[in-house]
């Protein structure tokens, strides 16, 4: 097995180790609800894409109310 014949510096294990930080997501704001959502991605808010509806959220809503009726 290889051993290191000589020891490594700080700055050189530091380099190694520079890629590996954690980098926080960006957001971007809804153009209808102002809500923060992720880019490219649909708004989970109020179901809208580049400003148009994709999505009907009530009738989400209203469809799992039901089911967790139907259940209790």
């Amino acid at each position: 097995m290889a051993v290191p014949k000589n020891r490594h510096t700080r700055s050189r294990r530091d380099r190694r180790r520079a890629h590996t930080k954690l980098v926080p997501m960006n957001k971007v704001l809804c153009e209808k609800c102002n809500a923060p959502t992720l880019p490219h991605y649909l708004c989970e808010k109020c179901g809208t894409y580049k400003g148009r509806e994709v999505v009907d959220v009530l009738k989400k809503i209203t469809k799992q109310d039901k089911k967790s009726q139907q259940t209790a």
